[in-house]
């Protein structure tokens, strides 16, 4: 094989490196050019993923394609068909003499020429064509847009071409990729008003921290897990880690954006809840007459087990195994009980034993409780030692600066701190799915996802124009979501549902909603929202945690996750924000209906004062798409909810006068929860009802003007000052209702 085709081999069977070096940096290029030289092509070409290389068999120069793996001998020419989504040029028009296929004398490199035929030839694994991450022009979506949308402009090429070739008609660069469906609708700007706050001072995201933060997290749940089998003899609760760590970020103060360090109490009331109700044995939903019966029998003989093995009163030791026993004669007696019967027999045994059995497990659930708080905290401090030892200039005390007093729309979290250079993340694509790899530690989500993250990254990132961080910060966030999930099967999908967008377009077109409070980068339908991480996340868009998210005036859709304590915090911010604004200010909240017993949350909401309207939407009636949707299958994005959801209607005066929930909209809303009869039948909830969906809904208005003393945030979202003409909705779709 000629020296020639060993480069070509090698540059095109590289996967796509993260632009996180300098171009001085060791490496190898993303090209096969052995040279180093200034380049010799138009800017177009080269965002094209075009570079001018030399044949060294042959001693003239050839251009290759990084992108689409083209060799081609001729100067490449805009305005080609997209050899990715048309590779038989169907759809493009006739080149202007020369061949019909390769257009003005452009001849392909022929096999025999890339790679020398003999016995000693390899033959090259095919590479999927990467997805170019060179920002492109801003507001250019990669994928069709509306027949009637105009795009923007080409950016004029700064270099000199030394040759300028011709080119039929000025084109944009071949859109990467075209996602055939699209769950959000980044066009929509916000109508959500706050005061202007001083960058936050979070430790930049780095891929190492977020690789050791990950092990440590993966060993905590380990822990959990050995504590609950040596203690007490069950397995963790399902989602119960993952409602722990929801429920300690609510009251945290320590640094570390997931392992909660700094709590008052010590004691997870929501750890000690879900493993007090799993002893002494779990008690799973029974449908037929025999389960039920086992299921007696089980508690029956678990309750008298404990109490004989742990320290308790001689009167907590009495009851107990006197029911327990009288239980067990009348299993043996009775057989023709019904399943009603069993359950209610095991009721009123839970009832007469619960108590005395909660008494002598509390000191051993407490430790567990203490012993992973603990431990997460020496985590916490272990990791962020580790962080400020990778930052050139580690953070230095801020003094607290007074509150600003200027009103502007809301825009992402920028961070204090500059990033330090992060280092390189492999990409390469399997089918629809982008792999990125670090150290051996692979994270996945899908194209549709990846080019959002990608649009998302553009709008709001002002610290990396030419997304040499991109991949590293993406890699970091996947990462991030994927240890607070777990590693189990649908595991923390139900903390991330979503509402389906049949129900965001209505909140927007009927609502004003143009903000959701509880979302993610992954499954937000707005590029404005609240998330839980503003370190890793407010590069694509996030606002911070909603808790600490104080609006003036917007429409707010919140669909939080599915924790008690959480849901219960977020009622007080609501009510503390509905009572100090005298601007509109509205938040619809989607929360579960659980009656058997009443959520403190939703009794809260139920009686407050800023109560507009309350609907409810039946079990099974409708849908939420799946937590997972950044990378589960099509036919798998939305499931049947198993329980109630409750709309609730939370506005000041000014708000309610703007958005009132009168009956034409509450309809329109109704009328968007029906499940479509074009999806196959959907899957049912993937866990218990306690796990479900926590993502929300947005919609805002072109038609609202800026307020008198209120200022644009300028700069603070790149997208927000955009022309209202470069978006794909039509422009009564962007009307808020009066």
């Amino acid at each position: 094989m000629s020296n020639d085709s060993q480069a070509t081999v090698k540059g095109e069977a590289a996967m796509m490196l993260s632009p996180s070096a300098p171009a001085s940096s060791e490496g190898p290029p993303l090209s096969p050019s052995a040279t180093s030289k200034p380049p010799e092509l138009p800017d177009e070409l080269v965002q094209a993923g075009w570079s001018k290389c030399w044949s060294r068999r042959e001693n003239r120069p050839y251009y290759f394609n990084r992108f689409t793996n083209q060799s081609l001998w001729e100067v490449p020419v805009l305005g080609q068909h997209d050899v990715i989504s048309d590779p038989l040029g169907l759809n493009a028009a006739p080149a202007e003499g020369g061949d019909g296929n390769l257009g003005n004398g452009q001849r392909k490199r022929r096999s025999s020429e890339e790679q020398g035929a003999g016995p000693n030839s390899i033959k090259r694994p095919k590479v999927e064509p990467t997805t170019p991450i060179s920002p492109s022009t801003p507001g250019v979506k990669p994928w069709s847009a509306a027949p009637d949308e105009k795009q923007p402009p080409a950016a004029t090429p700064t270099t000199p071409s030394p040759a300028p070739a011709p080119a039929p008609a000025p084109a944009p660069a071949p859109a990467p990729y075209r996602p055939a469906v699209v769950y959000w609708d980044l066009d929509i700007q916000t109508n959500a008003v706050i005061r202007e706050h001083p960058p936050a001072n979070h430790l930049p995201p780095h891929p190492e921290i977020e690789l050791q933060r990950a092990q440590l997290v993966t060993k905590l749940r380990q822990h959990y897990q050995e504590l609950c089998h040596q203690r007490e003899g069950i397995d963790p609760p399902r989602e119960s880690f993952n409602r722990w760590l929801l429920e300690r970020k609510v009251i945290d103060k320590g640094p570390d954006p997931l392992l909660p360090s700094e709590c008052d109490p010590v004691i997870s009331p929501s750890m000690f809840r879900e493993v007090m109700n799993d002893i002494p044995i779990r008690l799973a939903r029974i449908k037929y007459k025999e389960e039920a019966r086992k299921l007696l029998f089980k508690y029956a003989e678990a309750a008298k087990k404990m109490i004989d093995s742990r320290n308790a009163s001689p009167e907590s030791r009495k009851v107990v195994k006197w029911n327990a026993e009288d239980t067990m004669n009348w299993l043996r007696r009775d057989h023709s009980a019904s399943k009603e019967d069993y359950m209610d027999r095991l009721e009123h045994l839970r009832q007469q034993c619960g108590p005395h059995v909660t008494a002598v497990a509390k000191d051993s659930v407490e430790g567990i409780c203490s012993k992973i708080y603990q431990l997460s905290a020496d985590y916490s401090r272990r990791l962020r030692q580790t962080h400020l030892n990778l930052l050139q200039d580690p953070p230095t005390e801020a003094c607290a600066s007074p509150q600003q007093s200027r009103l502007v729309y809301c825009y992402p979290v920028r961070l204090a701190l500059p990033s330090p250079p992060l280092p390189r993340v492999e990409l390469h694509f399997e089918n629809d799915v982008a792999c990125l790899r670090f150290k051996g530690e692979m994270v996945k989500v899908n194209r549709g996802h990846f080019s959002k993250l990608e649009l998302l990254y553009r709008y709001s990132c002002i610290d990396d124009p030419r997304f040499e961080r991109f991949l590293s910060r993406v890699w970091s966030l996947l990462k991030r979501y994927q240890v607070m999930f777990g590693s189990g099967a649908n595991e923390g999908s139900g903390l991330q549902g979503a509402l389906p967008m049949a129900v965001f377009e209505a909140l927007n077109r009927q609502f004003g909603v143009s903000f959701e409070c509880f979302a993610s980068p992954l499954n937000c339908y707005f590029k404005q929202f609240c998330s839980a991480f503003p370190d890793s996340d407010g590069f694509f868009g996030s606002r911070g945690p909603f808790l600490s998210f104080c609006p003036v005036s917007g429409s707010f859709e919140a669909n939080p996750p599915f924790c008690e304590e959480l849901m219960d915090a977020m009622v007080t911010h609501f009510e503390d924000l509905l009572d100090r604004s005298s601007e509109p200010l509205s938040f619809i909240v989607f929360v579960p209906e659980w009656r058997d017993p009443v959520t403190p949350a939703l009794s809260r909401m139920e009686s407050s004062r800023f109560l507009r309207h309350q609907m409810s939407v039946p079990a099974y009636e409708h849908e939420y798409r799946s937590g997972s949707q950044h990378i589960c299958k099509r036919e798998e994005m939305y499931y049947r909810a198993v329980h109630g959801t409750a709309v609730i209607f939370l506005q000041n005066e000014a708000g309610f006068g703007k958005w009132a929930p009168t009956t034409e909209r509450l309809a329109e809303l109704m009328a968007a929860y029906r499940p479509s009869t074009a999806r196959p039948a959907s899957l049912s909830s993937p866990g218990p009802a306690h796990s479900t969906p926590a993502d929300k809904d947005s919609a805002p208005k072109a038609a609202d003007r800026t307020q008198p003393g209120m200022m644009s945030p300028g700069s603070h979202d790149n997208n927000n000052n955009n022309d209202s003409s470069s978006s794909s909705t039509p422009p009564q779709d962007k009307m808020a209702a009066v």
